[in-house]
Order: structure tokens, then C-alpha cells, then sequence
């Protein structure tokens, strides 16, 4: 039987998501946990991968189990697992579904505070300022809908079979003292180190030291900026994933969005 396993995690001190030799992966961690609880190897197959220090506030992963089991699987995993990675859901599917391939959107935040703060420095992007240029930042995030090759914000294009991304939505948000951001991104898949090369090139744009036309010249000619810096990975959160068959609200709530009202849109 094949199931779909809802978890959420904290990525501070992992490597990513995806199993890699002598570095600690999500991955790792969870086939290490459920081989242990059903005394077999287990392996998992995830919605995609994530960068070492990004978090995922929803993330689904499939597993096929042959038997049925006897015991409260949901509460023995949640019970092993280290604090920084819950399970929410776990549910039956049918045997061709698929974690990553069927996966139809995604959306990624990604958060920057302009001030020190020391309960923000695992899940936000410090960039010191005294403020950015919000309008023209929120000018080039609303060009990115507008596209679709996204070649050149990509640290390793050639590696994909093609570089075509349906950036369904993008907006930018700030808090009512202008030293929170928030930048939302929506599509049906993204490349690697996309997002963050992204809010790196809006970071610049804040600064005053990239004009929104710069930007949207990348876009239009594919060709690879000379610098190509992603921004801080901690600002990074896997938001929500949506299957034609399967669509959950995220159940991790983690500073910044339990409340959005807090979030004003620029």
C-alpha cells in the first residue's frame, strides 16, 4: 500500500532534504526512524529536494508499507522523531501516486529582517539597512508571473532538461515598520537555487544597486548574470505543496505567518 506521509520541519541543522553521504539529511533521519519502527528498510520518496538550512512548513513524502500495521504509527514516529520534524498526516493512496512528479504547485516564502534579532536569526534572512526601495523591489516581483524561462536564475541551468517555470503568482509583503519582508512565490516547480538567487537580485534592487530593468533583462534574455549569489538560506520555507488529488492546508505554524495579518502587502 502506498501512503503519503504530511511532515514539517525545521532545516537549521540539516543539509537539505535529499539522503547524502556523511552529511545529516531529512531524509536520513526519517527512514532511519521508520526502518527502525517496523524493523525493515524503509525508503521514501520526497516532493523535491530543499537546500541545507531551508525549512519546510509543509513537505509530503510517499512510502509503500506491504502490511498493515497493528500499532498508533502516527504517534510512535512523532514520538521518536527529534523536535525539528513533526508529522501531521498520514494517508492512504493509490499505488501510482507520486510525491514529487504529481506535485501541480509549490510555494516558497522567503523572509528578511533589516535588524539584529537573535529569535530570528534560524528562520528569517538578517540583511542589516536602514530600509529598502520596497516599491521597486515589489516592480521586478511583479515581472516574474510575466515569464517563464527562468534559465537565468539558476546556479546550474544545463543541468535540467529545460528551464521553464509557470510562475502562477509572486508578491512581496512587509510588516508595518518596514523592517519585515516577505517575498511569496508560486509555481509548478522551481529550479535549483532559483528562489534564493532571486531574493538576492531583490535584495540588490532594495539597495539601489540593480535597476528593475537589469532585471527583467535577465529574464528576457536567459543569458546568466556575471554574479549570480543566492541569498541566506534560513529565510527559506518549503510553504505549501498542492496535488490534483490532495490539497491540505499547512499545519506548521511558525513565526510571522500565524498571524496575517501582520503581513501588508506592498
Amino acid at each position: 500500500m502506498r501512503y503519503f506521509v504530511h511532515i514539517g520541519y525545521k532545516g537549521t541543522k540539516y543539509f537539505g532534504w535529499q539522503r547524502q553521504p556523511d552529511k545529516l539529511s531529512v531524509q536520513e533521519v526519517l527512514e532511519n526512524s521508520l526502518s527502525r519502527i517496523f524493523k525493515q528498510n524503509i525508503i521514501i520518496y520526497g516532493c523535491g529536494r530543499t537546500d541545507a538550512g531551508v525549512h519546510a512548513s509543509q513537505y509530503f513524502f510517499h512510502m509503500d508499507i506491504e502490511k498493515v500495521w497493528n500499532f498508533d504509527l502516527f504517534f510512535r514516529l512523532n514520538r521518536i522523531l527529534p523536535d525539528d520534524i513533526a508529522l501531521f498526516d498520514i494517508i492512504p493512496m493509490e499505488a501510482q501516486a507520486h510525491a514529487r512528479f504529481d506535485a501541480i504547485q509549490r510555494v516558497y516564502d522567503f523572509f528578511i529582517h533589516t535588524y539584529k534579532d537573535p529569535f530570528l536569526s534560524d528562520s528569517s534572512s538578517l540583511y542589516l539597512r536602514q530600509s529598502f526601495d520596497l516599491r521597486q523591489m515589489k516592480k521586478a516581483v511583479a515581472l516574474l508571473p510575466q515569464y517563464e524561462d527562468y534559465r537565468a536564475f539558476c546556479k546550474s541551468p544545463d543541468k535540467n532538461e529545460h528551464t521553464i517555470c509557470h510562475v502562477s503568482a509572486a508578491n512581496l509583503y512587509t510588516n508595518s515598520n518596514g523592517d519585515r519582508i516577505r517575498f511569496r512565490i508560486s509555481s509548478n516547480r522551481f529550479l535549483g537555487r532559483m528562489i534564493r538567487i532571486i531574493a538576492r537580485k531583490l535584495i540588490e534592487i532594495g539597495d539601489g544597486n540593480l535597476s528593475v530593468d537589469e532585471f527583467e533583462s535577465h529574464l528576457i534574455s536567459k543569458n546568466i548574470p556575471s554574479k549570480i549569489l543566492p541569498a541566506h538560506p534560513q529565510g527559506l520555507f518549503l510553504s505549501k505543496v498542492t496535488y490534483p488529488y490532495l490539497d491540505l492546508e499547512p499545519k506548521a505554524k511558525f513565526w510571522g505567518t500565524v498571524e496575517e495579518s501582520y503581513w501588508e502587502e506592498v
